[in-house]
């Protein structure tokens, strides 16, 4: 029995920080349970493996918190993507309430299941191709250097601001064909609908979600008329079968890829900074040895993953998994940060270790939903370290790691901001 778990400075009753009881669910969405999300799923995993939570405080979720169970859930059949192929009863309230608005932003292979999934991931898989993703290394670590010539001459910095963000979002706007000067635009944009589901928060995302989807049908126009060598005209020209993407699913797919591929590879960045320098054993072991960069990257994934749990899923029927019910339509989470951490399958699993092999983390999920860009974010991970702990050598925080703090985002698990002198 686990009465105390260590938190960011100081231990704590777990009482105190929230982290549920069986008759009181686990509250997500306040600030001391994102702060301190490892010690409160180490809680958990050993006290319930599946937990009630409140994602909101009109958001019932149920938490899948050890690796072998959330493996099982990843694959489970009965739980599927599309909440419209269950209807909620008891304990389960589906997906979030969403304006009409974001309607378009839906229809992408997140919510999708076989064969409507399979289909979508033929198509885009068309567009976005392991040898397209290798040709980028050197312009990945082009923009990596600019970025940090200006980053070094300030001293001081938000990482964050200054690095770990731009550089995604550079790499993946070039990609689908969004001029230079409309990318912080964009940015701007998706963190305006990217936001914790609250019905407030939903309401107020709508002008964002307005004006990302009419700057995205005006671009699609322009490249129907005018054809140019990006993914956005890829996405526009897959065919498979004779089957296109209809409009909605393009707008939601280059949404899809907009997030998720910068979303994650900022909190990829991000938190793998702030633990190499937590751990400064192992930013000397990789500065020395750059070579290790790419088990380097599987381990950062896996010590602080860039997102908390997968996509939502919905229980298709009852379910029963250690003694808790799970009732049909109710919204099932697998906890990847927990999963990560599993005593029983990580050696030491608190520990940053980056030669740890072997390492089958769940960062990118599994199963047919597991992370198509997955080979883009390890290799912007690779040279996004590498590149800064060379140009960097006295890289350190500029704060107390105390004062850094995790944003309050659903599903993602990133910082707010990295101060940093370089």
């Amino acid at each position: 029995m686990i009465n105390k778990q260590s938190l960011r400075g100081g231990t704590l009753p777990l009482a105190q920080v929230g982290s549920g009881t069986p008759s009181q669910p686990v509250k997500m969405y306040r600030d001391d349970f994102v702060q301190n999300t490892h010690a409160h799923f180490a809680h958990l995993r050993q006290e319930q493996p599946v937990a009630k939570a409140k994602m909101t405080r009109w958001q019932t979720v149920y938490l899948i918190n050890r690796y072998a169970d959330a493996v099982a859930a990843l694959k489970d059949e009965r739980i599927v993507k599309n909440p419209k192929a269950v209807s909620a009863s008891g304990g389960g309230n589906g997906m979030p309430w969403m304006p009409k608005a974001f309607e378009p932003l839906l229809h992408n292979m997140l919510n999708m299941d076989d064969p409507d999934h399979r289909r979508l991931r033929n198509l885009v898989h068309k567009a976005f191709t392991p040898r397209m993703i290798m040709g980028l290394a050197e312009r990945i670590e082009a923009i990596a250097n600019e970025l940090l010539d200006r980053a070094i001459a300030q001293e001081r910095v938000d990482l964050i601001k200054a690095f770990a963000m731009p550089l995604p979002v550079t790499v993946i706007a070039e990609m689908i064909g969004i001029p230079p000067a409309d990318r912080m635009y964009f940015r701007r944009l998706t963190e305006r609908i990217i936001v914790s589901p609250t019905p407030l928060n939903m309401v107020g995302a709508i002008p964002a979600v307005w004006q990302f989807l009419r700057y995205i049908r005006g671009l699609a126009d322009q490249r129907r008329a005018d054809p140019q060598d990006d993914l956005l005209t890829a996405l526009i020209q897959a065919e498979d079968a004779g089957d296109q993407l209809t409009e909605d699913e393009l707008l939601g797919m280059v949404f899809l890829l907009l997030v998720a591929g910068h979303e994650t590879t900022v909190n990829l960045i991000g938190n793998g900074t702030l633990a190499l320098l937590n751990n400064p054993d192992q930013l000397e072991l990789l500065r020395n040895s750059p070579d290790l960069a790419e088990s380097a990257v599987e381990e950062l994934l896996r010590y602080d993953s860039p997102v908390m749990t997968a996509e939502m899923g919905f229980a298709r029927e009852e379910m029963t998994l250690h003694g808790v019910t799970i009732p049909k339509g109710a919204t099932v989470l697998p906890v990847l940060l927990s999963a990560n951490r599993d005593e029983t399958v990580f050696a030491n699993a608190d520990q940053l270790n980056l030669t740890r092999s072997p390492n089958r983390h769940l960062a990118f999920g599994q199963g047919i939903h597991y992370c198509l860009g997955s080979p883009l974010a390890r290799l912007e991970g690779k040279i996004a370290f590498n590149t800064l702990l060379a140009r960097a050598p006295q890289l350190r925080l500029a704060v107390d790691p105390a004062q850094i703090k995790y944003r309050n985002v659903m599903i993602l698990h990133g910082l707010r901001a990295l101060p940093v002198c370089m």
